[in-house]
């Protein structure tokens, strides 16, 4: 498998757009003027500036789908055509009251009617903080005992996350839930196993994320297989994780250890890892691998061809971003895996904050940017456009 092929990567793409994202990466790669154009962005965000055109016709169209399901329409249909489906998240950040968490449940219920009649997605995808409080999550993690009041607020959480999965199950789609900061994650954990014992039984319907990038995952997963193999499929979506920066301040803080691995090479390891323990033990999980990082995805194929696991099993799952990695998402789809891009969408207002940490995810990882400019380029080159 190679991620060289830059006519298969971009075909999606018009020239226009290949030059829009050559300009965007450039600016993402250009240090200090990078930092202070973010900054100057946040600055007008903060003052409630007009900037929703610049950002319409700049970095929105790059990272997200669209403002509503209409407008991802063509963006789903380009993917579809390229062997590539579409995992439609509606970037909401985390609500505050019970009002809000009841308005973000009706939106992901709304989402699955919407997908269920286009036929645009395997997937859908939700953020535990958009149901339920964070610091619900956090004292049940903490074993911190529930007032009477955060008990009925748990029982409206537990009420949210089945209903999801319910009519996920009724159109026949499948429920990533994501993860969140390491100290509200063992919460989650418990909610999202307590819907896989009800949906998960012949097979895997929602699915829990694990980042590799915190040391205890690997156990985690090990200990997990040990205690539910032959009760439910394990409905898997492995990532590197999110949250590094405020999870070692947190930890330096507050005087304990960090979660995290200390090193690159160990969080890579420790993914690595995970991957060949679930693709090792297949029969009891699926599942839905999202990942940029190239050596990964060679990693999972070769895994599969070992152990003689047809290209398009049901059960695995590559992804990426949408907007980043087209080199591995549409050379994947190419050889006849089963690939979906995370497809963000929603009110430019909404979407501001994932779009922000898009902008400086891209300009802290430098290999990333340098990556995706090489190709673009070669792209352009191999186009002869100037």
């Amino acid at each position: 498998m190679e991620f060289n092929n830059t006519e298969v990567a971009f075909k999606h793409k018009s020239n226009f757009e290949l030059k829009r994202a050559y300009w965007l990466f450039k600016l993402l790669s250009m240090g200090y003027l990078s930092i202070l154009g973010r900054k100057f962005l946040n600055l007008l965000l903060t003052l409630k500036f007009p900037v929703d055109f610049i950002i319409l016709k700049s970095v929105y169209p790059q990272f997200c789908g669209g403002r509503d399901i209409a407008e991802c329409t063509p963006v789903i249909k380009s993917l579809i055509k390229n062997g590539v489906y579409s995992t439609l998240d509606y970037s909401v950040e985390a609500c505050k009251n019970e009002n809000d968490f009841e308005k973000s449940m009706q939106k992901c219920l709304n989402i699955l009617d919407d997908i269920d009649r286009s036929k645009s997605s395997k997937f859908i995808v939700f953020k535990p903080s958009s149901v339920g409080s964070l610091e619900l999550y956090r004292k049940i993690g903490s074993n911190v005992k529930l007032s009477e009041l955060e008990e009925r607020q748990l029982d409206a959480v537990e009420s949210r996350f089945n209903k999801i999965c319910t009519q996920a199950k009724e159109k026949q789609m499948k429920v990533l839930i994501d993860a969140e900061e390491s100290w509200i994650q063992s919460a989650i954990d418990k909610l999202v196993i307590n819907q896989m014992l009800i949906f998960n039984k012949k097979e895997a319907l929602v699915f829990n994320t694990v980042q590799a990038y915190r040391h205890d995952r690997y156990d985690y997963l090990i200990n997990l297989h040990k205690k539910y193999k032959g009760k439910i499929k394990i409905g898997i979506k492995l990532v590197r994780g999110a949250y590094m920066e405020k999870e070692n301040n947190r930890a330096n803080k507050y005087g304990y250890k960090s979660p995290i691995c200390k090193s690159k090479n160990l969080t890579d390891r420790s993914f690595n890892d995970c991957l060949k323990h679930i693709l090792k033990n297949i029969n009891d999980y699926n599942l839905f691998m999202g990942s940029h990082n190239e050596k990964s995805n060679i990693l999972a194929c070769k895994l599969m061809d070992e152990l003689k696991l047809k290209k398009d099993d049901k059960r695995v799952w590559f992804s990426q971003l949408y907007g980043m990695s087209d080199n591995i998402s549409f050379n994947l789809s190419k050889h006849g895996y089963n690939v979906a891009k995370y497809l963000p969408y929603g009110p430019i207002n909404e979407v501001m904050p994932y779009l922000i940490r898009r902008l400086n995810e891209n300009s802290s990882i430098s290999s990333q940017t340098n990556r995706e400019l090489q190709l673009i380029k070669s792209e352009m080159i191999r186009r002869n456009i100037n």
